[in-house]
């Protein structure tokens, strides 16, 4: 993927300005948030120590990632009580989805994770983990547009949600009981938001009615960066290639819902780049069949 970034105008002050603000916020600009731009693979995976009491899903969120990732990177570890002292992979290396354009968010339901490339100033790669819908309750597919930004907004609670919990009110005021979060994104489907979360361990999993869940502290991060107007994508790209520095990456996902053949996909992408002769195919072969959501070399 040829990532077509634009020069924008001089606006670095602004850049600078979000970045600041973002750290303040506890954004992971040096781990696993903010990347340098243009690249077709950002930042950087690394190793740690399991820690006797904590789950690999407090593990996950320190590194802003979601339960999903640690736990497809990690298959041989007890995901809720891990061994003391097993070596954990932190899988902080991402391939870019190639529906990534400046100007555009995009949200990959393969790997559970939103990408978006502010236009304009330094160029910058933000990426954070979501949780998307529950089976059943699907997060659609599409294109829409950010039509509504709203900070502590109160939860007007959908009928279809009021009939399986009848318990709960026709508003849920803001506040620390409200599964909306901190801040919210309305898009031009009638219902549907990317939106904070009261619920943290939801981000990484399918559990939502199809909004789109960040972690409390991405979301205001995101909210400050996304304009009104802002197009968002809303993919399935469960295999993924990248260049980087002159290396060939495949990254692969489980994604039951996707419906592809991934050898065949790979094959396409890897041919679209006319690099098909310069595949070690034991490797993709490997990478293809364990499906553990990292960027594997697979050149020769």
């Amino acid at each position: 993927m040829a990532a077509p970034w634009g020069n924008g105008g001089n606006r670095w002050r602004r850049e600078v300005a979000l970045l600041v603000w973002a750290a303040l916020l506890g954004a992971r600009l040096a781990g696993a948030t903010i990347f340098p731009g243009p690249a077709e693979v950002v930042g950087r995976s690394s190793l740690q120590e399991a820690r006797k009491g904590e789950s690999l899903i407090e593990v996950a969120r320190s590194h802003d990632l979601g339960f999903n990732e640690i736990a497809a990177a990690n298959p041989g570890l007890d995901p809720f009580v891990p061994t003391a002292g097993s070596p954990v992979t932190i899988p902080g290396r991402h391939v870019v989805p190639a529906a990534v354009v400046p100007g555009r968010l995009v949200v990959n339901l393969s790997e559970l994770r939103l990408y978006f490339v502010p236009e304009g100033g330094t160029p910058r790669i933000v990426s954070f983990p979501v949780g998307t819908g529950s089976e059943g309750k699907e997060t659609p597919l599409g294109v829409y547009r950010v039509t509504e930004k709203r900070a502590n907004p109160a939860w007007h609670v959908p009928l279809s949600i009021r009939q399986e919990r009848p318990r709960l009110p026709a508003v849920v005021p803001p506040g620390p009981d409200n599964p909306l979060g901190s801040h919210a994104l309305r898009l031009t489907d009638d219902g549907l938001m990317i939106h904070g979360t009261n619920r943290p361990w939801g981000v990484g999993r399918n559990v939502s009615h199809g909004c789109i869940r960040l972690y409390p502290e991405d979301i205001p991060v995101l909210f400050r960066l996304v304009s009104l107007g802002t197009p968002v994508a809303i993919v399935r790209e469960p295999v993924k290639v990248g260049d980087q520095e002159g290396r060939l990456l495949i990254e692969v996902h489980r994604d039951e819902g996707a419906g592809i053949d991934y050898a065949a996909e790979a094959t396409r992408l890897i041919m679209a780049r006319g690099r098909l002769d310069r595949v070690d195919f034991p490797r993709l072969f490997r990478a293809l069949a364990e499906k553990r959501g990292v960027p594997v070399d697979i050149g020769r």
